[in-house]
């Protein structure tokens, strides 16, 4: 994804042609991933419901992608913003992308599989009291007001890329950008009606275990592929990406030996993630060994943040700050300090002697925050406005799977029975017969 590392393209490259399109179906595939992941944290009465959004983010973004959001991130190289002249993938079509040597068709999907994992991953901080519909609008409107603003920033010809600033597959757009969405939309739709009474517990460790696991399998297309080629940069991102997490892992054990003397599934897996994360801005940046070294400093903040957050009343459910923005952010910060120009051959970082880089880096980990955290409380107070964010009490006692889609995820007898709001006003809701 990074635009640092030209390419000196006079036509198509088929095998840089079949690398995109596998790398690209990699990353589609991590929404599903992803929905499994969460599903399984949630209680049992939403997991359908939280899945569901990961699909929704597929349907919406993948459209908004295609009318506006990808000409408004990759055509022109306008400071703030790019321009319409890609609007509805007018001009785009089977020749390279300048700088590039696959089809700008295949770019264009694979940059949509990001905006469209990036939207789903906000989820996980309404999940289990957001409205479908109201989550829809959002995922529409975001996609475009906040994603495609920031990808332009970081990799589209904006004012970070052109100031200096390194990001390789997304640390800005995807991982801050969601991470501090997030916060401010757990702020603005506000805590689950049981939060901080009762333990709100995953219900089923493997699914969110099978979900870690296949994200990790799609990042080295997410990551490999954002050198868009077979060559050396693409190669080191996909080493560093085995590397990285496998670090966080480790140290991730050691912090669970420390804190509760156990190894847990959960923390296991969120370890996975944070290591993924940590290195998509800095994968073709950084030398194996300090993807290591990342991968292991990366685990101490984000395990913090978790500790800390469920001691506070900000319900962001499933910890998409300290995952992905956390870790996104010090993954940006570890590129100033740590970038190396023998292997990326674009820039050193301030350990081999360029302190201009670090400020250039600082310099996203400030502006990137601030702009998707405004935003986005911004967008849902004004859909807020407009219908509710959140359903019922009532309603979120029900579970989110029978009120928001009338089914359920584990139908545990035969037939169906109508339960009926104690009010008595709305229309029954068909659900399972729990025998």
């Amino acid at each position: 994804m990074s635009a640092a590392l030209p390419v000196a393209a006079t036509g198509i490259d088929t095998g840089d042609t079949a690398w995109m399109l596998v790398a690209t179906a990699l990353v589609l595939m991590m929404t599903p991933a992803l929905g499994l992941f969460y599903a399984g944290l949630v209680r049992s009465k939403n997991t359908l419901n939280t899945f569901m959004m990961c699909v929704a983010a597929i349907a919406v973004a993948t459209i908004t992608w295609a009318a506006v959001g990808y000409s408004l991130a990759f055509d022109g190289t306008g400071d703030l913003i790019g321009g319409l002249g890609n609007a509805f993938l007018s001009g785009v079509d089977f020749a390279p992308r300048e700088g590039t040597t696959i089809p700008e068709l295949v770019f264009m999907c694979f940059q949509a599989t990001f905006c469209i994992i990036t939207v789903a991953l906000i989820s996980g901080a309404v999940v289990e009291r957001m409205r479908f519909g109201a989550f829809l609008v959002f995922a529409a409107l975001w996609s475009v007001v906040v994603y495609a603003v920031l990808a332009h920033w970081a990799f589209g010809g904006g004012w970070l890329q052109e100031g200096g600033t390194l990001d390789f597959a997304g640390g800005v757009p995807v991982e801050m950008g969601s991470g501090f969405s997030a916060l401010a939309a757990a702020l603005v739709v506000g805590a689950r009606k049981d939060y901080g009474r009762q333990a709100l517990l995953p219900h089923n460790a493997l699914y969110v275990l099978l979900g870690a696991g296949l994200l990790w399998f799609g990042w080295f297309g997410f990551n490999g592929g954002s050198g868009f080629s077979t060559g050396d940069p693409s190669v080191l991102a996909f080493t560093n990406t085995l590397l990285c997490p496998a670090a966080t892992l480790v140290v991730w054990f050691a912090l669970d030996l420390m804190r509760g003397r156990k190894v847990t599934a959960i923390g296991a897996a969120t370890a996975i993630v944070v290591g993924c994360v940590a290195i998509t801005p800095a994968g073709g940046f950084i030398a194996p060994g300090w993807a290591m070294a990342l991968g292991a400093l990366a685990a101490l903040p984000s395990y913090g943040i978790i500790v800390y957050r469920t001691r506070t009343r900000v319900d962001e459910t499933l910890d998409v700050l300290a995952a992905h923005g956390m870790a996104g952010f010090f993954g940006i910060l570890f590129i100033g300090f740590f970038a190396q120009v023998a292997w990326n051959g674009a820039a050193d970082g301030l350990f081999y002697g360029n302190a201009a880089q670090l400020g250039d880096q600082a310099l996203a980990a400030l502006a990137a925050p601030i702009y998707a955290f405004g935003m986005t409380f911004v967008l849902l107070k004004l859909i807020g406005l407009a219908m509710p964010l959140r359903c019922s009490e009532h309603h979120e006692g029900l579970g989110m799977d029978v009120t928001q889609h009338g089914e359920e995820a584990y139908v545990t007898g035969e037939g169906a029975i109508l339960i009926t709001p104690e009010s008595g006003l709305d229309v029954p809701v068909p659900v399972a017969d729990p025998g």
